[in-house]
């Protein structure tokens, strides 16, 4: 090979040099670095992913992952004009874990603050412009290569635990904000689970009537993705979830009903639930347990019937399909019971999602004037990131509370149980204490409730329905 050593290459004529014919490489010898070319804003990226602090240099491209946990990348302390340095979220995690571009002791657009991206996806390139403006942004974007998918904000955001699944899971009130939707429309589906506040029952002053149980609040749900598995909940499951649209949705989470106040001179009127809603779903209320001559009310699943008169408040009410819930129980003395007339026995639990409330002293085992037993509520699988649960399990919500129980009814005459999902458990007058339970908070379920006794005469409140829940499921990868 041949080398020719000069100082300047030049054209014969004209201004054009070209090196090299079509089809060949040039390439400049090992060590060697050319200037005079300009770098028309590109950038060397890096093959190695960052996933701790480090310092760029000039030139070069970073991938930068943040799912381990934030950090930061400090721009050259000495920047000269034209120095580039360019960054890419790796693992569209910035929006969890935050990326900081230390500043390096220059201005970032003028200002003398390092720089927090919490953009998710985020591409950004910065170029040193001079000492005034410093690093200025020169190319920024946020889209993926090929598909892209969901972003939303609103309630607590956690990945699901199986699958690739974001959850936004709301116990109070607040505000589900869609910022972007997906390319492909079957990933724009939002499935959710809606369930209205569980009711309570009227306190007691009474000597010897127990109250009904209260009713689970209505429990909404869509989750097209588990259209094959099998769950309690599938026949309440809608066939089709919601359509995402860019927008901001309200999300109002359904208090549990008030348990009414012991007398005297009476026991006071309880509450039913509140109404959960999100979007175009509304859960009702679950309705109020039934006592002496208030009637049990009906709701997403009714309250369980008490003295006379005797009958269950209806379910699902208003209406919708599927079915938000069920009635709650009778009390035992209504004329189909061995016990006709007899206000003294046990109570109707409250209705659940699944099942309807047992009739008081019909439970097994209780044939004396038992309280009825709560219904059933609805359980979910744990891709929709519930606590506690592994992505095997079932998460429950909306049960009917438990009915009250007499003393001294002939044993076994226990209060009811609280229906799976967050139903409370009902008590006997001899109890001690002898007021039932509250549903479980964020779960819809119906409240337990109080027995009644001839002896010890004691008043006794009524107890509160569990608040309701909103969670929002959607595909993000």
């Amino acid at each position: 090979m041949s080398k020719i050593e000069v100082n300047t290459v030049a054209p014969q004529c004209g201004t054009t040099l070209t090196l090299g014919e079509s089809g060949d490489t040039v390439t400049l010898g090992s060590g060697a670095s050319q200037s005079g070319f300009g770098r028309q804003g590109s950038v060397n990226w890096q093959t190695t992913i960052k996933t701790a602090t480090f310092t760029a240099a000039s030139g070069e491209g970073y991938f930068c992952n943040t799912g381990g946990g934030a950090f930061t990348v400090n721009l050259p302390s000495s920047p000269s004009v034209g120095d580039i340095v360019a960054i890419k979220d790796y693992g569209s995690t910035f929006d969890t874990n935050n990326l900081t571009i230390g500043r390096g002791g220059s201005n970032m657009n003028g200002d003398a603050n390092d720089s927090v991206r919490n953009t998710e996806n985020e591409s950004l390139t910065l170029v040193y412009a001079d000492a005034t403006k410093g690093w200025l942004s020169v190319e920024e974007g946020t889209g993926f290569v090929g598909n892209k998918f969901i972003t939303a904000t609103g309630g607590t955001i956690t990945n699901a635990p199986c699958g690739n699944y974001k959850i936004h899971t709301f116990t109070g009130p607040g505000t589900f904000t869609i910022n972007q939707l997906s390319s492909t429309p079957a990933n724009n589906v939002l499935e959710y689970i809606v369930v209205g506040g569980g009711g309570s029952q009227p306190g007691i002053n009474h000597n010897n009537t127990p109250a009904g149980g209260g009713g689970a609040g209505g429990f909404r749900f869509a989750s097209p993705s588990l259209a094959p598995a099998t769950y309690p909940a599938k026949p309440l499951a809608a066939p089709a979830g919601l359509t995402a649209v860019e927008q901001s949705y309200p999300v109002t989470i359904g208090a549990g009903g008030t348990g009414g106040a012991a007398g005297p001179p009476a026991g006071q009127a309880g509450t039913p639930g509140n109404t959960s809603i999100f979007s175009t779903i509304t859960s009702a209320a679950g309705g109020m347990g039934g006592y002496s001559c208030t009637a049990a009310t009906a709701g997403g699943s009714g309250g369980g019937g008490g003295a006379p008169p005797h009958t269950g408040g209806a379910g699902n009410t208003p209406p919708v399909s599927p079915s938000q819930g069920n009635p709650g129980g009778v009390n035992a003395g209504h004329p189909t019971n061995p016990s006709p007339g007899n206000p003294n026995t046990g109570t109707g639990g409250g209705g659940g999602a699944i099942g309807t409330g047992a009739n008081g002293g019909t439970n097994p085992g209780n044939p004396n004037g038992g309280g009825g037993d709560g219904g059933a509520g609805a359980g979910v699988p744990n891709f929709f990131g519930t606590s506690g649960q592994n992505c095997g399990s079932n998460y429950y919500f909306a049960g009917g509370g438990g009915g009250g129980a007499y003393t001294p009814n002939p044993a076994p005459n226990p209060g009811g149980a609280g229906g799976l999902g967050g139903g409370g458990t009902g008590k006997r007058g001899s109890d001690s204490p002898n007021f039932g339970t509250a549903g479980t908070a964020n779960t819809g379920g119906g409240g337990g409730a109080p027995g009644g006794a001839c002896s010890p005469t004691v008043a006794k409140p009524g107890s509160n329905g569990g608040s309701g829940i909103v969670i929002i499921r959607y595909k993000f990868q």
